[in-house]
């Protein structure tokens, strides 16, 4: 499976339209377009994640968290995470590291360099059992059982 974005390429720095719109920062807080493509037989839904392991929290950030994207789906557009965009029939976005469902752009102690792993998981299964309080942690979990293949995509912020 392969993840790709018109806003960034891997390993490129997250273009302030990402970037959160709060703790210190002033981006336009607004989800980045990701498309996929090679998708593998036997998909029956898609999970995708943006998660920061550099947070210093002892165990990250999850900044966005969207489950149960159909399976015919191969893009969510830029601003789906932000309500600019609808999000595809039936797909959910779970609790962030924000304490709100929905996307959260970069937002880094100033002067650290930071890692944001846009991640996409191909199940087995047509929904995971999970709403919109769940945490990114919860849906994780229910992932590891489902999981047929996953895709990365990462941007860097400073």
């Amino acid at each position: 499976m392969k993840l790709f974005s018109n806003d960034f390429n891997d390993g490129d720095k997250l273009p302030l339209r990402h970037v959160f719109n709060g703790m210190g920062y002033e981006g336009d807080n607004i989800s980045p377009h990701l498309a996929w493509d090679e998708v593998p037989p036997g998909t029956k839904s898609f999970v995708v994640t943006c998660y920061d392991p550099d947070a210093p929290t002892g165990s990250g950030w999850w900044h966005w968290v969207v489950a149960n994207i159909p399976a015919d789906t191969r893009v969510l557009p830029q601003g789906s995470g932000s309500s600019l965009v609808a999000l595809p029939d039936g797909a959910i976005e779970t609790r962030t590291d924000f304490g709100e469902t929905g996307y959260g752009g970069a937002a880094p102690p100033k002067g650290e360099s930071h890692r944001y792993i846009f991640t996409l998981h191909a199940l087995d299964v047509e929904r995971l059992d999970v709403n919109a309080n769940a945490s990114g942690a919860m849906v994780g979990f229910n992932v590891h059982f489902h999981a047929i293949a996953s895709a990365t995509l990462t941007a860097i912020y400073i």
